[in-house]
């Protein structure tokens, strides 16, 4: 990408912005970062920085613009920018210009994260030069150049991400599942799955798409697509792909039968992380680790922070962070871990999703229900009409602390203690990430 004395305005000043900005900037552009937000600190050499109201000022003489994944494509500024033919293209396609090693990229409503981590993990039993990036909290457009040539690249791809793509192009694609989120952002579930479905837009016959077979919303896409297709699934058997046979991982592959470990010896605990692994392991091999190498890994993994980490164990009772849980589906796959018998701290941001799945397993599985933040009231309500029994449900208000100290309070063994909020963040963090923080450091301070 030449952008040599080109003027490039960055909008969304996170830490994609601020990472697209530097990059811009040590290309020879001139570079503006603005965002929406006025009380900011950012000081970035030779980069102009803009807050406040983004006004159609801001695109004179601009001959690119850059935005972050927060920053939704609809705002006036960038349709602004759109009739005024000024490219705008997202911090992910920056990334792909500059990237000189091939990308692997996974997409989904859930199990992005430890499925990304994972898979890094693989690539380097094999490849010297591996980076792991995207929305897993590094950018994109840093770990391309960190990589350079001869090494591959494990990337992490929202929705949100793919929003101002045109031409991004991994070389393995992976969509782990598409069920109900995003939707105060994307209007409805046909245009989020379409903003998943982007992710294998420009692949090619030379390129591999890896697809949930157990998810009909993905299984479907093979009728949209132009590279080769392979299925994971864990609940049959495949002709070609990645599933389980005789309670083992197993990859098939162009007619051979490649083992790799027991389901039960996997690091990582739950139907959900059969097909994480399932899915990694296959990304994996077709770019040419060994199934050998790969069982080995499986066998070590232990998972990601925030995602069913086991925090400490007091009195009998072990304490569980699951706040990446920032949806129902998420949530639902955190209750179905647990054989029942849980305290479980939920709430927050409330996407307005339906709660009734989610609930039905907080019937089976949850003895106590503390919520927390802007979701109260609604998971309260719907909990009642439920069934679930009004006597159970504790409201902890907008904090943490209270929501802890009420868990240890009434759980006793063989009681677990989990946070899966099932909502974002941010009526009380700025991300899940320092929400889970909170979580594990007032359990350590009991």
């Amino acid at each position: 990408m030449n952008l040599a004395d080109k003027k490039v305005l960055v909008v969304g000043a996170a830490r994609s912005g601020i990472a697209a900005a530097k990059i811009a900037k040590s290309l020879g552009a001139t570079v503006i970062l603005s965002d929406a937000k006025e009380n900011l600190e950012i000081n970035l050499a030779g980069v102009e920085i803009r807050l406040g109201k983004q006004t159609e000022e801001l695109l004179r003489g601009v001959d690119m613009i850059i935005v972050s994944p927060a920053v939704p494509i609809k705002i006036p500024l960038l349709q602004a920018a759109a009739s005024k033919k000024i490219p705008v293209i997202s911090e992910v396609e920056l990334a792909y210009d500059l990237a000189k090693s091939p990308i692997c990229a996974v997409t989904g409503t859930n199990g992005k994260t430890t499925t990304v981590t994972l898979l890094g993990l693989l690539l380097k039993t094999t490849f010297e030069k591996v980076g792991v990036g995207g929305n897993i909290g590094v950018p994109l457009s840093e770990i391309a150049l960190e990589v350079g040539a001869g090494g591959y690249i494990a990337a992490e791809i929202s929705s949100y991400q793919m929003e101002a793509t045109k031409n991004f192009h991994p070389h393995v694609s992976a969509i782990l599942n598409v069920t109900p989120d995003h939707l105060k952002r994307h209007g409805s579930m046909e245009v989020y799955q379409l903003m998943k479905e982007k992710i294998f837009a420009q692949q090619t016959a030379e390129d591999f798409l890896i697809l949930n077979y157990d998810d009909e919303r993905t299984r479907d896409m093979i009728d949209r697509v132009a590279c080769r297709v392979l299925y994971f699934s864990r609940r049959r058997e495949l002709a070609e792909g990645a599933f389980v046979k005789n309670n083992r991982l197993v990859i098939k592959f162009n007619g051979n039968l490649h083992e790799l470990c027991k389901v039960d010896e996997l690091g990582i605990k739950g139907g959900h992380n059969v097909e994480n692994a399932l899915a990694a392991s296959l990304m994996a091999f077709v770019v040419g680790v060994d199934a050998e190498k790969i069982s080995d890994v499986l066998k070590t993994f232990q998972g990601v922070e925030h995602r069913i980490e086991f925090v400490r164990e007091i009195d009998g009772v072990k304490y569980y962070n699951d706040s990446k849980a920032t949806n129902t589906d998420s949530a639902i796959k955190a209750l179905e871990t647990f054989a029942g018998h849980i305290v479980l701290i939920a709430g927050g941001d409330d996407k307005g999703t339906d709660l009734t799945d989610f609930l039905r397993l907080v019937n089976e599985r949850v003895d106590y229900l503390i919520l927390v933040g802007d979701a109260a009231a609604r998971f309260k309500s719907c909990a009642i009409d439920s069934g679930y029994p009004a006597e159970k449900i504790l409201d902890a208000g907008y904090s943490m602390q209270r929501a802890v100290e009420l868990a240890k309070k009434i759980s006793r063994p063989p009681q677990v203690v989990l946070l899966s909020p099932a909502c974002a963040s941010f009526d009380m963090y700025s991300d899940f990430e320092e929400r889970g923080r909170d979580f594990k450091r007032i359990i350590n301070e009991l």
